[in-house]
């Protein structure tokens, strides 16, 4: 082995000093980029803790475990705040949103990658990406004035009649709630996971259904086995990426979510997220309760890395499985 091989930070930095003067500013320019990004993240959680530490000093853990929001008749008297109510209106939207939106979106996928004819596949890809680019304020005035009636009327009585017994659809039928912000979030995540996973399974060598056709695969076992398990690692990450969007998802769960400050095990209750919070009340907030906002601002921040975070361990996870199983 030689020397260069067994040292080869020793070669590296050889090389970038022979390199000419644009390569090594050019280097420091992209090194710059990339480390300006970092410190923005560490910039945005310093400034949220700062300025949540006097609701962090006065609650403590208790602020997560909480349920009352409670602003008090008089600024700094008898205020007390937690955040349960407000994490867990985010969480059950997302999840509905998610139960919602994956089957949808690697449907569309699958059929716009595999089945669809040529001349139906780029204006459909277009479409619904297209579904990326309305502004949420519009898919929320569209859920307040017709999604909403609609689940009110049409939707939710024959769910309540069927699935009345269990505690997920109990309670009286309001029509805007956890059901039908998790629907608007789901119908505005399908444009992120479907056209990342279209391009994931677009990737996928053509060997791979040419070997299972030849090996007498169905054309559903050929997309399962051949193009679904391959790209797997995409659609992983295209499903993160939809998670991310209906966890910070502000406007369009503001106007359909119901903005009650409870927490309610029936998914046609009216209810209230981190986000939709935080523009209900920031614009009035004083005293302690904007800083409590500013903590609820940093709880839902930390909950998004947690979430990336989580998605890179899975995603290396399913790698070495990949490399063991070579």
């Amino acid at each position: 082995m030689g020397i260069a091989n067994r040292f080869p930070w020793g070669s590296r930095r050889r090389a970038s000093r022979g390199e000419a003067l644009p390569d090594r500013l050019f280097r420091g320019l992209v090194f710059g980029c990339a480390l300006a990004v970092s410190a923005l993240l560490v910039v945005f959680v310093l400034v949220l803790f700062r300025q949540s530490w006097p609701t962090i000093t006065a609650f403590g853990w208790g602020f997560l475990f909480s349920s009352s929001w409670n602003t008090g008749a008089v600024v700094g008297s008898g205020q007390s705040y937690g955040a349960l109510p407000f994490v867990y209106g985010t969480l059950v939207t997302a999840a509905i949103a998610m139960l919602l939106g994956i089957p949808l979106s690697i449907g569309i996928a699958i059929f716009v990658s595999e089945l669809a004819p040529p001349w139906v596949k780029t204006p459909l890809a277009v479409l619904v990406e297209l579904l990326a680019a309305v502004p949420s304020v519009v898919y929320g005035l569209w859920g307040f004035l017709i999604l909403g009636p609609t689940m009110r009327t049409t939707i939710e009585p024959p769910l309540k009649a069927v699935l009345g017994w269990t505690p997920l659809f109990g309670g009286p039928i309001f029509g805007i709630d956890y059901l039908t912000a998790g629907v608007i979030l789901a119908i505005m995540v399908i444009p992120t996971i479907s056209a990342v996973t279209r391009e994931s399974m677009s990737a996928v060598p053509e060997h791979q259904r040419e070997a299972a056709l030849s090996l007498g695969a169905t054309r559903w076992e050929t997309t399962r086995l051949g193009v679904l398990s391959y790209a797997r690692v995409g659609i992983f990450g295209a499903i993160i990426l939809g998670l991310g969007r209906a966890v910070g998802e502000t406007m369009a769960v503001t106007m359909t979510i119901g903005n009650s400050n409870t927490i309610s095990g029936s998914l046609l209750a009216p209810g209230q997220t981190i986000a939709s919070l935080i523009a209900n009340e920031f614009g009035e907030a004083s005293g302690l309760q904007v800083s409590a906002l500013l903590e609820l601002g940093l709880v839902l921040l930390l909950i998004a890395i947690a979430i990336n975070v989580v998605a890179r361990l899975l995603t290396r996870r399913i790698f070495q499985t990949e490399a063991t199983t070579l």
